[in-house]
């Protein structure tokens, strides 16, 4: 029986048996822009897979729980394919399941902080006379 060469294209169609590393697996499924992306989450420990800490070169296999921070976001989902090619976004959704408690905190999470920057309201321009002085008023509240 002849052996696949491991560059083959066609050497990873078994699907669970296979593995693909977990930077590449990121970055098809998705979740990072670039490959270079994942692998520096993956290295300042952003990426969990089963609980630990991992390398960008670790094996991920369909079934293993990833926990993805992603700036505000984490993601706690299930490996459900593996990938070696970056697809389109319905594809990508297809390679892995969230937690519908993982999606629920997410989306409170992302609601809050809309929340809170809907009160702020930047300046339109420099401050005028009357605000420079309440500003420096302000400021000498400290003093006193």
């Amino acid at each position: 029986m002849p052996m696949a060469h491991p560059h083959d294209p066609g050497a990873n169609s078994s699907g669970a048996s296979q593995g693909v590393r977990l930077d590449i697996w990121l970055w098809a499924a998705r979740f990072f822009r670039t490959r270079s992306l994942a692998k520096q989450a993956i290295e300042n420990g952003k990426i969990e897979v089963d609980g630990q800490r991992a390398k960008a070169s670790r094996s991920v296999h369909a079934g293993d729980a990833l926990k993805v921070t992603r700036g505000e976001e984490v993601f706690e989902v299930e490996v459900a394919a593996i990938s070696e090619k970056r697809g389109s976004a319905v594809v990508a959704k297809a390679l892995y399941r969230e937690s519908e408690t993982s999606r629920l905190a997410r989306e409170t999470r992302l609601a809050e902080l809309r929340a809170a920057r809907a009160g702020y309201q930047a300046p339109h321009g420099k401050p005028d006379k009357r605000a420079r002085k309440l500003i420096r008023a302000l400021g000498d509240i400290d003093a006193l």
